[in-house]
């Protein structure tokens, strides 16, 4: 892709991200839609992101242990483990969960409405096909994506709980204690709030990628794909972001 292509298509991704604050607040408001994209989000996404999360946690611990010991500081596990998964690994891994499965089906669902004339169709009938399709499932990732991210920290910090007492013994409360106390809301915060960006872009992204797709049975699988990359590309680039701005405000 050439840098005016690249150019091109963030000025398109910006009108069009235009277009949805224009639009997504004005009645009619497709409540049921919206209510059916949260479950088909969250609720069908959470199986993926619990045991992505369990894996991650105990990975973490059981590899960062030997080292900690080795340094003799054993009892900081918790809170090394605990910062990493909050601050870090569960909302970016979150996010790439959601990017791959949830923006690899709205891309290529929308594509396929958009091959099959559907979207026209709800056009002409008088439905607005921008606000029940698109400002539905942009706002259904901006919500869901944040619950996702804290279940993804409890069950990360539970295995790693689960990993500390495969070679040793604490009490849970210990383990949480533990951890709460050295957590501040500096680190909390930023880390929550970053996860609704995340949400918003997979999500606006994904869904621009099948509502303009092209107009045959390639442009399904290419609107799909096309999400999948773009959406975890932006996640990581919101991630930087977010950490270079809590650095310059001290957060960290």
């Amino acid at each position: 892709m050439s840098v005016t292509t690249l150019l091109a298509e963030t000025g398109t991704i910006t009108r069009f991200a235009g277009r949805f604050f224009r639009e997504g607040f004005r009645p009619r408001y497709e409540w049921q839609e919206l209510l059916y994209q949260c479950y088909a989000v969250g609720y069908q996404s959470l199986p993926l992101v619990g045991i992505t999360g369990f894996i991650m946690g105990l990975v973490l611990t059981l590899r960062l242990r030997p080292t900690m010991v080795q340094f003799g500081a054993e009892s900081w596990i918790p809170v090394m483990v605990g910062l990493t998964i909050i601050q870090e690994l569960s909302p970016i891994i979150t996010g790439l969960m959601v990017a791959g499965k949830v923006g690899s089906s709205i891309g290529a669902e929308l594509s396929s409405m958009r091959v099959t004339e559907q979207i026209d169709a709800m056009d002409v009938s008088g439905t607005n096909p921008f606000k029940y399709l698109v400002v539905t499932r942009v706002l259904a990732t901006t919500l869901m994506v944040p619950v996702l991210t804290l279940l993804s920290d409890a069950i990360g910090l539970f295995s790693a709980y689960v990993g500390v007492n495969m070679q040793g013994s604490t009490s849970l409360m210990l383990f949480v204690n533990h951890i709460l106390g050295r957590l501040t809301y500096g680190q909390v915060l930023p880390a929550v709030a970053k996860t609704f960006f995340f949400g918003f872009a997979i999500g606006l992204i994904s869904c621009y990628k099948g509502y303009y797709a092209s107009n045959d049975t390639a442009g399904v699988g290419r609107a799909a794909n096309s999400a999948v990359v773009a959406g975890s590309l932006a996640v990581f680039l919101l991630d930087l972001v977010a950490v270079l701005v809590s650095t310059a405000l001290g957060l960290i």
